[in-house]
C-alpha cells in the first residue's frame, strides 16, 4: 500500500499535488492553487480527487476551490480556525484530527505562523508531509499573522516526525532560499553541497522537491536555531532559541 504522488506547477511557483492511495485509487489534492494545472494534472494521471485538503487561507491556494468542487463534487477540509476564510469548505479540522484517504490516514498537525490558522497534514503509514507554507525547503514561511514564537513552536512539531519524513511544501522557492541558509550558514558543507545541486536543478527548469526532513535538518537555517556555528555569525551564542529563530527570520524578510 502506497500513496502515489503527482507534483506539478501552479501560477509562477506555486506547487499543485494529487495523492492518491494505490489500493482504493481514492485520491486527494492538496490545496487549489490554479484550476487550469490541476485539470491538466488530473487528466494525465487519471486521478480524479474526491478530497481537497486545505493547508490555509490564502488566494493561492484556495483560488479553485469552488470551480472544483462544482466539476467533481470534492469535499473540501481545511483547519477550523479559516472555516470563514475557506470557500466551500465542507469539514473543519483540528491538531491530532484524521482524514481517511482511502486505506490511508492523514493526521492533520496545526502549524500556525504563516496564517494564524494554517494546517499540515502529515501520512504516517506513507511517510509523507504536506507543509504548504509553513516548512519550505532550506526556508520558512513568512510570519503575515503571528509572532516569531508561534512559527518556531510550529518547526519545532515538524522537526518530531520522523527523519526520513518525505516534505512536500507549497512553493518553488528554494534556489533563493539557499542563497540566504549560505548567508548565514556558510561553512555547512553539506549545504554548499545542496546548493549546488539546487542550481543545476533549476537551470534544467526542474523542481527541487520534496525534500526530506533528515536534510531540512541538515541544511535548513530555520530549523538549527540551536546550532553553535550559526549562532556564532549571529552573535547569539547565549540566546534562547526562539530567539535565534526569530533573528535568522528576520534577516530572510530583508535579505
Amino acid at each position: 500500500m502506497t500513496l502515489e504522488i503527482e507534483q506539478f506547477m501552479c501560477h509562477s511557483d506555486n506547487f499543485g499535488i494529487l495523492a492518491r492511495d494505490s489500493e482504493t485509487g481514492v485520491t486527494a489534492l492538496i490545496d487549489a492553487p490554479q484550476e487550469r494545472p490541476i485539470l491538466e494534472a488530473i487528466e494525465r494521471t487519471g486521478w480524479t480527487p474526491s478530497l481537497l485538503l486545505i493547508t490555509h487561507h490564502h488566494a493561492d491556494h484556495v483560488e479553485a476551490n469552488l470551480a472544483l468542487k462544482e466539476r467533481f463534487g470534492l469535499t473540501i477540509v481545511g483547519p477550523a480556525k479559516e472555516a470563514d476564510k475557506i470557500p466551500g469548505i465542507d469539514r473543519q479540522v483540528n491538531e491530532g484530527d484524521i482524514v481517511r484517504v482511502g486505506n490511508q490516514e492523514a493526521r492533520v498537525i496545526e502549524t500556525p505562523g504563516h496564517t494564524a490558522g494554517h494546517v499540515s497534514y502529515f501520512f504516517p503509514k506513507a511517510g509523507v508531509a504536506f507543509t504548504a507554507d509553513t516548512l519550505f525547503a532550506l526556508g520558512c514561511g513568512r510570519l503575515f499573522e503571528c509572532k516569531p514564537p508561534v512559527m518556531y513552536e510550529s518547526l519545532k512539531k515538524l522537526t518530531e516526525l520522523p527523519l526520513e519524513t518525505v516534505i512536500y511544501c507549497g512553493h518553488e522557492y528554494t534556489e533563493s532560499n539557499a542563497r540566504f541558509a549560505l548567508s548565514v550558514d556558510p561553512t555547512n558543507s553539506a549545504l554548499k553541497e545542496r546548493a549546488k545541486k539546487i542550481e543545476a536543478l533549476r537551470r534544467e527548469d526542474r523542481p527541487t522537491l520534496p525534500t526530506t526532513l533528515r536534510e531540512e535538518m541538515a541544511t535548513n537555517p530555520f530549523l538549527r536555531w540551536h546550532d553553535p556555528v550559526i549562532r556564532r555569525n549571529l552573535g547569539m551564542e547565549n540566546a534562547p532559541d526562539v530567539e535565534v529563530f526569530a533573528e535568522i527570520r528576520k534577516r530572510k524578510d530583508i535579505f
